[in-house]
């Protein structure tokens, strides 16, 4: 069970991450189009409001799988139940996020996980 629970770790962080580097990818896409001249005076500032709101959104989403993810990687418990909401969120991003929801749920409810973390 141990190397199921770190497997599910290292999966919490690199979905972070990954939801990380899609919103900066999200970020100069939008950021470098606003500096394109043929586009008008009110598109550049609405393109660089969108920027920033998006990436902000996105990273405040990325965030919590990084950190739910190191604190499994040092047994906390309460990094198990913050995985085990954030898996139940996950469900809805399919397919990815319905495999690593799946994944997390069956291995974070196993009777020899929560006495790991107890």
């Amino acid at each position: 069970m141990e190397k199921h629970i770190k497997i599910v770790s290292v999966l919490w962080i690199v979905s972070g991450a990954l939801g990380l580097i899609w919103a900066f990818f999200i970020f100069w896409i939008l950021f470098g189009i606003s500096f394109l001249p043929e586009i008008g005076y009110e598109a550049p500032v609405i393109l660089r409001t969108v920027a920033i709101w998006v990436t902000a959104f996105i990273a405040v989403l990325s965030i919590p799988d990084i950190i739910a993810g190191a604190a499994l990687l040092k047994r906390k418990e309460w990094g198990r139940l913050l995985t085990l909401a954030l898996a139940f969120f996950n469900l809805l991003c399919f397919p990815f996020g319905t495999a690593l929801g799946i994944y997390s749920l069956v291995i974070l409810f196993n009777d020899e996980t929560i006495k790991l973390f107890k």
